[in-house]
């Protein structure tokens, strides 16, 4: 049985920007740190009103964000990713989506997390489950950190999830967006995750399982 879920809004309401500006601010600069939260205020403030879209505006920081690893070696960015992870995304998390990964793998099922979020990342997330990891890949370039290729988003991301596993259909998907469609329609057990409002009214058309109420972004 294989088990694959997204990340962001489906197992953690956290946000990879804040935790990795939050290990700036404790382990580089607390001037700097403070800089990056003020500079996107502008954005932030058109993608809370539906001026920009959400999704894109916080990939986009993502990748942006990057560079706040100054002279960056791989004992560094697993500092910071492990940060990022246990003092943002896993005290974000979803209690109840997460259980029922731990569920899935405790019968026995592989789970794996797909997510357009840079691999490390995710892995001490995923590591706290038991589960494999399928993100946007990184390298280390003149001591910064950068990503290869695309994010691994949108079609992107099941045309990954099915390279790598091999196969053409999973058994369960987990998904809180209209950008996680093409993953939940390959899944013969499609689960919508405190889905935002698109992809609500596709699961009740569809009549997919959904779990929690739709959020407010921002």
């Amino acid at each position: 049985m294989i088990v694959v879920s997204d990340m962001m809004g489906t197992l953690t309401t956290g946000s990879p920007f804040l935790g990795l500006v939050d290990w700036v601010k404790h382990n580089q600069s607390k001037l700097r740190a403070n800089w990056y939260i003020t500079s996107i205020m502008p954005s932030y403030l058109l993608a809370k009103n539906g001026l920009i879209d959400w999704q894109a505006w916080g990939q986009k920081l993502m990748v942006d964000s990057l560079s706040y690893i100054k002279e960056a070696t791989p004992e560094k960015v697993k500092h910071a990713s492990e940060w990022t992870v246990e003092h943002n995304l896993w005290k974000k998390r979803r209690e109840d989506v997460v259980a029922r990964l731990v569920k899935h793998r405790e019968d026995g099922a592989k789970v794996y997390i797909a997510s357009s979020v840079v691999e490390p990342f995710i892995e001490p997330f995923a590591q706290r489950i038991g589960a494999q990891v399928i993100g946007t890949p990184v390298e280390i370039a003149n001591g910064r950190l950068q990503m290869i290729g695309e994010l691994m988003k949108d079609e992107k991301k099941i045309e990954q999830v099915l390279s790598r596993l091999g196969v053409e259909r999973v058994d369960v998907a987990y998904g809180d967006t209209i950008l996680d469609v093409p993953l939940l329609e390959h899944a013969d057990h499609p689960v919508a995750v405190y889905p935002d409002a698109k992809l609500k009214q596709i699961a009740l058309d569809k009549g997919w399982e959904i779990i929690g109420d739709t959020p407010k972004y921002g």
